[in-house]
């Protein structure tokens, strides 16, 4: 490997509260120098790196890779190809997938079968109950044992809140992390926020009530057995407000909102289109801008992708009967980066959320250039390309943004 000098690099570190146009090194051995140590260490070539950034390599809490299950939406082989192309170098996997990951065996595949792709390193989340079936408690022990960074039911309902709790209690002595994405699914029958925009197109509406009573209900759970949750996917203005009151209190809790929550609402499903049908749905300005606030203000931890890839058969039915889902993980760093020129996000906060947030959330030594192993990516946030084409890496055909013309994309990994 020959030793690279980057000048005029803006470096955002926010481990290190670093944000700074400097000199970046790149030895032989792949270690990161920056300023006054960068500009002497001898370096086979020099390359201007004006309006750059450097960050951490991307961390994202909530991706589906399709694997284990039919390969009929994608493999982890081709899906962490994209995550890597789209700065991710560490993403956790919920434990809804074909066959559950329920037991030690399938975590440990799921492992196996991202280490020998070798493009990101993937941490599975585990089953909270046998086949999510809601009913029996999964074999926790084991699944932390096989490198499940935590333990969660994704949208399926639990029987009752006994079990629930016995859950909750179960995680908390083995010290795992909860995952729950609120919803409560008689609240939850339709495919569209119970909004304008689902009234006029005859949609069974899903009210954010689904979301806030499924979350307050667990909130209460937490608060009695003290086990760490992660509250992923927030859809609303009041669940932000809940998670702002239980961090108030105390209570160890943390949360992600997905990107396109943060860019879209439910205006976008008009003319039915598909490619908008996504869980939670998309709901009002009000809330865009209340989660927006929440990463803002830190109430919201981290960003993720929620990064659903489907073929295009998945979004041909009848709107209401398309599955829902968006393939996102190559447009995050896009719409991040228009946040922050909107002025909604500054440029510390975005990284943040894509960093070393997410990294504390999964528990996880990633997220900041002096953890060995993490990542640094070279972003050039002018560069402008379209979704579409030999630029798109997911087998996912399933993105509201094909076709547009999107500015900001990975230059490079640097180690």
């Amino acid at each position: 490997m020959s030793a690279i000098r980057y000048t005029s690099v803006r470096v955002i570190d926010p481990a290190q509260n670093r944000d700074e146009v400097t000199s970046v090194a790149v030895s032989a051995e792949g270690k990161l120098l920056f300023g006054a140590a960068a500009d002497t260490v001898s370096v086979d070539q020099v390359q201007s790196a004006d309006g750059c950034w450097l960050t951490p390599a991307f961390v994202d809490t909530c991706a589906r890779l399709r694997e284990p299950g039919p390969r009929r939406h994608g493999t982890i082989a081709s899906e962490t190809r994209a995550a890597r192309a789209a700065g991710f170098r560490h993403v956790a996997v919920p434990p809804d997938t074909d066959p559950v990951i329920d037991h030690a065996a399938l975590a440990q595949q799921v492992i196996e079968k991202a280490d020998h792709a070798g493009h990101t390193k993937v941490y599975p989340i585990g089953a909270l109950t046998r086949a999510l079936d809601g009913k029996t408690l999964a074999s926790m022990g084991g699944l932390k044992a096989a490198g499940c960074v935590g333990v969660g039911n994704a949208r399926r309902p639990i029987n009752n809140a006994e079990t629930t709790l016995r859950c909750l209690e179960y995680a908390s002595s083995m010290g795992l992390t909860v995952f729950f994405s609120p919803e409560e699914p008689a609240l939850a029958l339709g495919p569209a926020h119970d909004g304008f925009m689902a009234a006029r197109l005859g949609l069974t509406g899903i009210s954010d009530a689904a979301e806030t009573v499924a979350l307050a209900t667990a909130l209460i759970l937490v608060e009695q057995t003290g086990v760490h949750a992660h509250f992923g996917q927030l859809s609303c203005a009041a669940s932000v407000e809940l998670i702002r009151l239980a961090k108030d209190k105390g209570l160890p809790v943390t949360a992600d909102v997905a990107m396109h929550q943060l860019h879209l609402t439910e205006a976008a499903i008009d003319g039915f289109n598909s490619m908008a049908h996504v869980r939670p749905p998309l709901r009002r300005e009000t809330d865009r801008l209340a989660l927006i606030a929440g990463v803002r203000t830190g109430v919201i931890d981290a960003i993720c992708s929620d990064h659903q890839p489907l073929n295009k058969a998945a979004k041909l039915a009848p709107f209401a009967e398309t599955l829902p889902g968006m393939s996102t993980l190559e447009t995050v760093l896009p719409l991040g980066l228009r946040l922050v020129a909107n002025g909604d996000l500054s440029a510390m906060e975005l990284v943040r959320a894509l960093t070393s947030n997410p990294a504390k959330v999964l528990g996880i030594s990633a997220g900041a250039f002096a953890v060995p192993g993490a990542g640094a990516l070279l972003i050039d946030p002018e560069l402008c390309w379209t979704a579409s084409g030999d630029d798109w890496l997911s087998t996912g055909q399933n993105s509201l943004y094909f076709g547009r013309l999107l500015q900001g994309k990975v230059r490079q990994h640097l180690v």
